[in-house]
């Protein structure tokens, strides 16, 4: 609403709006759960601090879209996608970790809203949702920090003058000999290990815990593959001399009582496999050197197809809300017409 006339939503803000809420919903699942089960009293103010922003974003999303006469998502709620009884599935350290990474996640994708929000209230709403996520990324990675817990990534030598590439060896292999990796690859390649490292970690509670076999079988496929591209990443960088960092492995229980619904597991692995695409494109856009973007093509590609057999998961279950889309012009004639 700006001066008095109701300008309606674009398809990118209402696109927005409603992936937000999605993401919101299912994180109040997971960040009670947290709270509940979490020991550290250094972590709980954080959780209860994420949480909160969580459930100010739905109300706020709901009140948009009810204003603007669009039906509000079901998305997930606590009655049906999270039992609060069951023992602890993850440790403080992991859950700390989980947030500093959503909160990272959180910064790109509020950014992003902000620039595809035409009207006012809109992209003043998700300039404070950047504001808050900027405030909740600075405390997790000061208390990672504080608690010995922050995983670097590698240091490199000074820079002492300028160079140009003179060679074309900078951007291909000659006779399977590499070049170093610049800065760019380096951090790619650690953030995207220690990115798997953590969605490991998270499939391998979600695998524990799942209800249905099937659902049960494509987490175990995500730790395969997730596993196979730690190995590379991996080996990208000790390649190179540099440090890679470990799993998460130690930071999981052994609990195997249905903690998450199996639709609210596959709503976050699917959000993982999103993420790591678009990761991947942006690794393969700043890597010129051709081996490593290969790589991550061949991995994209893989990882698109293991995302195909989780959404026919998902609509088989009647799990996968369908997004806002355009009318079916056609639909709509045929209907006429009849």
């Amino acid at each position: 609403m700006e001066k008095g006339i109701q300008i309606r939503l674009t398809a990118g803000e209402v696109a927005q709006l409603w992936s937000q809420y999605q993401n919101d919903s299912a994180g109040i699942c997971v960040l009670t759960y947290f709270l509940e089960k979490a020991e550290d009293d250094e972590i709980k103010p954080i959780i209860e601090y994420a949480l909160g922003l969580s459930k100010k974003h739905i109300q706020r999303i709901t009140d948009i879209l009810t204003e603007e006469k669009n039906v509000v998502p079901n998305g997930f709620n606590l009655k049906q996608d999270v039992d609060l009884t069951a023992p602890r599935l993850y440790s403080d350290s992991f859950m700390l970790n989980f947030i500093y990474q959503m909160a990272k996640v959180g910064l790109t994708l509020y950014a992003a809203s902000v620039s595809t929000s035409v009207r006012s209230d809109i992209k003043t709403y998700y300039m404070d949702c950047l504001t808050e996520t900027m405030q909740l990324y600075k405390r997790a990675t000061d208390l990672l920090l504080s608690k010995g817990l922050f995983i670097r990534s590698p240091s490199l030598p000074n820079l002492e003058k300028v160079e140009f590439v003179k060679k074309q060896w900078f951007m291909l292999d000659v006779f399977g000999e590499k070049r170093p990796l610049i800065a760019a690859e380096v951090d790619n390649l650690f953030a995207n290990l220690q990115r798997n490292a953590l969605g490991v970690a998270a499939l391998t509670g979600f695998s524990q815990v799942a209800r249905d076999k099937e659902v049960k079988q494509f987490f175990l496929k995500g730790l395969e593959i997730g596993n196979k591209h730690i190995k590379l990443f991996r080996g990208k960088l000790e390649e190179s001399k540099l440090p890679a960092p470990m799993g998460w492995d130690s930071e999981i229980t052994n609990s195997t009582t249905p903690t998450f619904s199996d639709k609210l597991m596959m709503f976050y692995t699917s959000g993982l496999i999103s993420l790591s695409i678009g990761y991947y494109g942006t690794a393969v856009s700043q890597s010129p050197r051709g081996d490593i973007s290969s790589m991550y093509n061949r991995l994209s590609l893989e990882i698109q197809m293991y995302a195909e057999d989780g959404a026919n998961i998902m609509i088989k279950n009647k799990w996968l809300e369908q997004p806002p889309m355009a009318s079916d012009r056609d639909e709509l004639i045929r209907k006429k017409n009849q």
